[in-house]
């Protein structure tokens, strides 16, 4: 009998739906199930060591106990099976070498997700997530922000600034000082949203900042 040469090839699953089921990730976005993480980590020596230089010149600055307890927060509440995922769905870099000079930066696929600068003595943090998310009708529509949310997720209407990034559906905010980051990371809404833009990238694909993981700085992020 001749082969069937006119059945659809079935896509490669890629992202984290090689790891999870949509309902799965649809139900840790609405913080109703604690996904199962592995219990061992894929690591890389070279790669560690590389960036170890880096990681203990953070330590040196005043900024860096607010940092990596801000940073094991997010990697805790923020990104899913943080350990089966690391470096190859998302990544942590240290210092990097970018004309803004950050301190930390979490990327995965080719998207920057969260960033912590140096702000005088304290910090600030850079969030990009969906615009929809914080319109009033969940529309990509700026003129229908709903501002309110984002100022009263902060202790201080001042700590609070957004931007628009080039990009559909795209919506940047910046909060500033280490009380109002903790606020902002602890209002459920805000959370539901980070969880959402992470997972929309992280299911584009593998992470194009691989080479520039900071196992230090995981280390802290999914707890050893």
């Amino acid at each position: 009998m001749a082969a069937d040469t006119s059945t659809t090839p079935r896509r490669a699953t890629t992202g984290l739906c090689q790891f999870l089921g949509l309902e799965q990730q649809r139900d840790w976005i609405d913080g109703k199930v604690d996904l199962r993480d592995a219990d061992g980590r894929s690591e890389s020596l070279e790669l560690r060591l590389k960036y170890v230089p880096r990681f203990q010149k953070l330590l040196r600055h005043p900024q860096a106990q607010e940092v990596l307890d801000i940073l094991k927060f997010y990697g805790q509440n923020c990104i899913p099976v943080p350990r089966l995922s690391e470096r190859h769905f998302w990544s942590v870099s240290c210092l990097p070498s970018t004309s803004d000079k950050p301190l930390t930066r979490v990327n995965a696929s080719w998207m920057e997700l969260f960033t912590l600068y140096a702000d005088g003595e304290g910090i600030r943090a850079r969030f990009l997530v969906h615009l929809s998310d914080f319109t009033a009708d969940q529309s990509p529509q700026q003129d229908h922000l709903d501002e309110d949310v984002l100022k009263h997720c902060v202790t201080r209407p001042e700590d609070i600034s957004y931007f628009l990034p080039r990009g559909a559906d795209m919506f940047g905010i910046n909060v500033r000082s280490s009380a109002s980051i903790r606020c902002f990371l602890a209002a459920p809404r805000i959370v539901t949203a980070i969880r959402t833009f992470n997972l929309t990238h992280m299911n584009r694909g593998r992470n194009a900042y691989q080479g520039s993981h900071c196992y230090s700085l995981a280390d802290v992020m999914v707890g050893g």
